[in-house]
């Protein structure tokens, strides 16, 4: 029986050995598959010459962002802005096509192809706008472009956001600069074609509610603050504090932010209660109150956000935010948003009951 154990163990310290090579073996051949299908889909990609390689190359035409344009770098006859986006990988390419179909010139190097990092499959759903302006004011047409993408995996799957890009005419050609691209979607610059154009052509830009660390370099950068929220409470772990609601307004959109700031100025926590949405459409009200029973003032934001919907229409929602004080800061609500979807007809006043019931708060007679 000993000697059974010991082969049993011998054997498991042999599987234990092969066991490293027996995983970069299989780690090889996912490499080597994905560098197979990377290689069939530059080929494809490769092959798109004419209009009629498009669908035999596993392409599919976005016919409703389709536009002919005249681009000066193209020559004096209209070209036609062709995007199509691949079937299997959801990646977005744009062709440039003269009258008779054929390719002028081609890219798949763009914003919305790198969201998931070293992979070929990416979120990409839908193209939702493609405008023709001149950026950079070297008289040449660029484009701009704006993807609706849904991750479908990690902690925002099923979300729905946006991607912006913009390529810029030269030499019948285009170029992307990735700077640019990084910060029209890492500010949340990615809303519309005049937003892009308002940061890229004019200079506005949304980064200093990110990065600013005093209230007067906010006030500076025409950050308007809503009067009718703006007190001073103590908060108990975090000290005396300037409560500092206010918008930026950028193109046809108000920016809505919330700030802390000390006593001397200084910004001390942000928030950013409308998320993705696309604009402040109305602040119904604020309050510190405590909401989860631990003694310590909480942050309640009710608002209405508005947005664009799959057809470019006007969409409206009512949206309560909760910021819970904690000693080391401020924790945003997901409990209680996740058990109650707000409505308009809701009032700041009684969502401090509903939430203080949802926390165990015994009801107010």
């Amino acid at each position: 029986m000993k000697k059974r154990w010991i082969s049993i163990l011998s054997l498991v310290g042999i599987c234990g050995l092969f066991l490293p090579f027996v995983r970069t073996f299989a780690q090889s051949e996912t490499v080597a598959l994905l560098v197979q299908k990377y290689k069939l889909y530059q080929e494809q990609f490769a092959a798109l010459e004419t209009v009629e390689d498009i669908e035999e190359n596993g392409y599919e035409r976005i016919e409703d962002q389709s536009f002919p344009i005249l681009l000066e770098s193209f020559g004096e006859e209209e070209v036609i802005c062709l995007p199509v986006i691949h079937r299997e990988y959801h990646r977005l390419a744009v062709l440039i096509t003269d009258s008779e179909g054929k390719v002028l010139y081609k890219t798949d190097q763009l914003e919305t192809n790198y969201k998931y990092l070293e992979k070929l499959e990416q979120p990409t759903k839908s193209l939702t706008a493609v405008s023709f302006q001149d950026l950079n004011h070297d008289g040449l047409t660029d484009i701009v472009l704006i993807t609706s993408c849904e991750n479908a995996t990690g902690e925002h799957a099923g979300e729905p956001y946006k991607v912006g890009d913009v390529l810029f005419q030269r030499d019948g050609g285009f170029y992307r600069d990735w700077r640019i691209s990084d910060k029209i979607n890492r500010f949340s610059m990615n809303k519309s074609a005049d937003f892009i154009a308002s940061y890229v052509r004019d200079g506005n830009s949304t980064e200093i509610l990110y990065t600013a660390t005093t209230l007067e370099e906010l006030l500076e950068s025409g950050f308007q603050i809503v009067e009718e929220q703006n007190y001073t409470r103590n908060f108990e772990k975090q000290g005396r504090l300037q409560v500092v609601p206010g918008i930026l307004k950028m193109a046809e959109y108000d920016i809505f932010m919330i700030y802390l700031v000390n006593e001397q100025g200084y910004i001390v926590w942000s928030f950013q209660p409308m998320a993705d949405y696309d604009n402040l459409y109305a602040l119904k009200g604020m309050t510190c109150r405590d909401m989860d029973g631990d003694g310590m003032k909480d942050i309640l934001v009710l608002a209405r956000y508005s947005y664009s919907g799959p057809d470019g229409e006007l969409l409206i929602d009512t949206k309560c935010s909760i910021y819970y004080q904690r000693t080391e800061g401020f924790a945003e609500d997901t409990d209680f948003a996740a058990t109650y979807q707000c409505t308009e007809e809701d009032t700041v006043g009684e969502l401090v009951e509903i939430i203080r019931e949802y926390w165990g708060w015994p009801k107010e007679e």
